[in-house]
């Protein structure tokens, strides 16, 4: 047997034998709060198949009791190995039930358990995307053997349930000890797959609400622990999902189909939310314990905007297997950005905020050599744990924005609307959805498929003109590279835009949307248009491209970016001097100059926060290390005038007080630090509330001000998990041996350690200033990269070999270090292991191009 990987191949064939199942599934959750181990599962699967045939069945469990086939009694021994329950023999009518053990999760897979400090009370809850619902019940894991699920579950009867079904009246019932407890009966759900079914269980606070629209009156919920009821922000949470829902039933022509919307804020969790049909999880970080900025809302409001879209794309048609994941995330992640810019008030430059942010992570990702195409060929589950990146999200949602342009929204719509009319609680391949788009176009779509989903890479746009006497084009063409080892060229729908200085400002003055495609197309209609101070090719930001400004326009750009008046825009002009800065065509010292010049004036908070994260990394790992002393004393003192200058209480007073607080590493300011968590000498209006305190404790222990004893103070203001979670980071930043090597222990070596401490642990472990104390750490990170995959799980594996990699430590020796280790332990590893260590690689490579670039001036 395999063990817990499964293949498409297995998949297909599998699903080639079975059909027609359903699931009633048992879950005693009683004995949670004891600190059990374990729960019991019963699940008993009916389904069709070829008569004959042999199967398998997939659970992950500490103990298999019985297994029951066709009236016929298995010996677990014999027919279990750890992931797989082999049925042999079936009928045309089949009955699997199989009694077991399962175990509480502390890693965030499976079912999660976590006991609040602030009031020990236990939280559960499910997450099982990918190949997780086997830890709880006996399944088909697999997304095109869709199913109604039954669930029945028992726990303390002072508890909430939820799961997809709406919830029933709990029985009532006296446990073994006199306990009171209760049972859920949940109705059986429509058809889902086993990935999106869910279980939330425990003491949570709920608020109930209700969507009215034309299709019929849903009841909605927000569920949160009751130590963050406070601080549960209701309206907002509510008016988005309404908007989103009158957008979407409207817009795909389909009722919501699963009758009742929960939305769980719950500790822990891996990832920012999950789709769970009618059963929404999402981190409860979104609850806003502090003082916070419009983009923080904007970016929760996009989260829960992208999950409601999932109701429809993934939940109600989902894809047949995991190849066409995108079709799930591509979409669910334009759907959330065109539903803010389309749907509410609040939010509607989402679109500077997508150029601003994500699409950045998609223009980071496919430059990896583990980069992929959008349809990616997702041969196996452990290939689809590590696809859930920046080119599945961001770069399939620009792509979708493409295919808008090129056949036009209203067209677009429309096929979305006759394809889940006709896919309803099915399944689908990419073919499904291309079918209604081309009779609704009137395209043929087979090349424009093959170049944009079917490729990996991006590509990369210049101006090329020529100017007459009189200042005019007399010619102007754009032409198009690409990466020598993905050297696709695309179609591209585009606009590019002609901006000039006025006395409001960079001002576009013409806008021409034109088509091109090859390595050079030369466009007329520009042909006789005065030369302005700015070519900006890919205006509006319509498609998915790296663009390269001419010499007048990068003068202009690096002078007067602050003076572009529209966001957007504005938008494409960074992102273009951040990919020239990885590409070393622009040194990092004059990004971090042009940052601090233009970043005053940028009115997308996003914006201003990716920015500054970007220009830190500009310091800490582009900039030579001979320039870098010097660029962190001017970043710190600008940022100290910045601050200075901010409205008092503005959303940019924060965001300018975080990164100077992240970017302290003077004598000076880490005294004002240190004054500013005794509430000393702060700048008017900034107030130091529960998350910024945390926020000074991480800085002044990376700065060697505070200690152990100190960190354990601050717990006492802070009892929550959050609190703990902070202070684990807090005491790995500390710049000493010992604090180092026990954050190495917690975040890689010990077992027990719960998922979220975890992350945060490693996030204080690397810190800028302190290369001698990691350095050490290259070798057994090398070392702890053979097995922490598979020993600590797929997403905590991850964290270790993503966050805790040598990537920030760019050095010579660091890049032979992972070539050497890449070189010579290919065999002996996993895939996802040597893509994570050669995505690390990719960075060191082009950090130290970088230096080199920067030290030239």
């Amino acid at each position: 047997m395999p063990g817990t990987n499964l293949t498409r191949d297995e998949a297909r064939t599998r699903a080639g034998l079975l059909s027609d199942v359903s699931y009633a599934i048992e879950l005693d959750l009683s004995t949670a709060a004891t600190g059990a181990p374990t729960f019991a599962s019963t699940t008993t699967l009916t389904f069709a198949a070829t008569a004959g045939a042999s199967t398998f069945a997939d659970l992950i469990a500490a103990t298999v009791h019985e297994v029951t086939l066709n009236g016929r009694s298995l010996d677990p021994d014999t027919v279990y190995d750890g992931a797989r329950i082999q049925l042999d023999g079936l009928q045309e009518r089949n009955e699997l039930r199989v009694v077991a053990d399962c175990i509480y999760s502390r890693t965030g897979e499976g079912l999660h358990r976590s006991v609040d400090p602030a009031d020990k009370e236990t939280y559960l809850y499910t997450q099982f995307e990918v190949p997780d619902a086997r830890r709880v019940f006996t399944t088909f894991e697999q997304p095109d053997l869709k199913a109604p699920f039954t669930f029945t579950v028992s726990a303390p009867a002072r508890w909430v349930v939820i799961s997809n079904a709406p919830t029933p009246e709990p029985t009532p019932y006296a446990g073994e000890n006199g306990e009171e407890l209760a049972r859920w009966e949940f109705a059986p759900t429509v058809p889902i797959s086993t990935y999106i079914t869910a279980v939330v269980a425990g003491p949570y606070h709920v608020v109930t609400d209700v969507y009215e629209g034309p299709n019929g009156n849903y009841p909605l919920s927000l569920l949160c622990r009751p130590s963050l009821a406070e601080h549960l922000d209701t309206a907002d949470l509510f008016e988005v999902t309404k908007q989103g829902f009158e957008l979407f039933e409207r817009a795909f022509g389909t009722p919501y189909p699963f009758g009742k919307y929960d939305q769980a804020f719950v500790p822990e969790y891996n990832m920012g939310a999950m789709e769970n049909a009618g059963c929404v999880t999402l981190r409860d970080e979104y609850i806003f314990r502090s003082r916070t900025t419009h983009a923080e809302l904007e970016s929760r409001a996009n989260t829960v905007l992208h999950e409601l879209a999932h109701m429809w794309f993934g939940d109600l048609v989902t894809m047949s297997w995991w190849d066409d994941l995108w079709l799930n995330e591509s979409f669910a992640e334009w759907a959330s950005h065109w539903a803010q810019a389309t749907a509410t008030t609040k939010y509607a430059d989402a679109w500077t905020t997508f150029c601003n942010a994500r699409k950045t992570w998609a223009y980071r990702q496919d430059q990896l050599p583990s980069t992929h195409p959008i349809a990616a060929d997702m041969v196996d589950f452990h290939a689809v744990e590590v696809n859930f990146d920046g080119i599945t999200y961001a770069k399939g949602a620009s792509t979708l924005r493409q295919l808008v342009a090129f056949v036009g929204e209203d067209t677009f719509i429309s096929a979305l609307k006759e394809y889940f009319a006709d896919h309803a609680f099915g399944n689908t391949e990419l073919a499904d959805l291309l079918k209604p788009l081309e009779k609704a176009s009137g395209r043929d779509l087979d090349d424009w498929t093959e170049r944009w989903l079917r490729t990996a890479g991006v590509n990369t746009l210049r101006a090329d003109f020529e100017v007459d006497a009189d200042g005019a084009f007399s010619r102007f063409a754009i032409e198009q590279t690409a990466a020598p080892d993905f050297p696709v060229l695309r179609p591209h729908r585009l606009a590019v835009g002609l901006y000039r200085r006025t006395g409001t400002g960079l001002v576009r003055t013409e806008r021409f949307e034109v088509d091109i495609d090859g390595p050079r197309t030369e466009l007329a209609e520009l042909v006789g248009a005065t030369q302005p101070d700015l070519v900006l090719l890919n205006d509006d930001d319509l498609t998915y491209a790296k663009i390269r400004l001419d010499e007048r326009s990068r003068a202009t750009l690096v002078e007067s970016i602050d003076q572009l008046a529209e966001s957007l825009p504005r938008a494409l002009a960074w992102g273009a001097a951040w990919d020239m800065t990885r590409d070393a065509e622009m040194p990092a010292s004059q990004y971090v100059e042009i940052v601090l010049k233009g970043i005053r004036a940028e009115t997308d908070l996003t914006g201003v926060r990716s920015l500054l994260n970007q220009a830190t990394a500009a310091i800490n790992s582009y900039a030579a290390p001979q320039n870098r002393a010097a660029l962190r004393a001017q970043y710190e003192d600008a940022l100290a005038e910045l601050l200075t200058a901010a409205e008092a209480g503005s959303d940019h007073q924060l965001a300018f007080a975080r990164a100077y607080i992240a970017g302290v590493f003077s004598d000076a300011g880490a005294d004002r630090l240190a004054r500013w968590l005794q509430g000393e000498d702060l700048p008017a209006g900034l107030v130091v509330d529960t998350d910024l305190r945390w926020t000074l404790i991480v800085a002044l222990a990376r700065l060697g001000r505070i200690g152990a004893a100190e960190i354990d103070d601050e717990l006492t203001r802070d009892t929550t998990i959050t609190g703990q979670e902070r202070a684990a980071q807090a005491r790995a930043a500390r710049p000493t041996p010992e604090a180092k090597e026990e954050a190495w222990r917690i975040a890689v070596e010990s077992e027990d350690t719960p998922n979220e401490t975890q992350f945060r642990t490693i996030l204080g472990f690397q810190q800028p200033g302190q290369e001698e104390l990691l350095r050490p750490y290259v070798d057994r990170y090398l070392s702890a990269a053979k097995d922490v995959y598979t020993r600590l799980g797929s997403s905590m594996g991850e964290n270790v070999l993503v966050y805790l990699s040598p990537r920030n430590l760019a050095e010579d020796a660091t890049l032979e270090a992972l070539t050497s280790w890449l070189d010579t332990e290919t065999e002996a590893i996993d895939a996802p292991t040597l893509r994570y260590v050669g995505e690390a690689r990719a960075d060191l490579v082009r950090a130290l191009d970088a230096q080199r670039r920067d030290a030239e001036g």
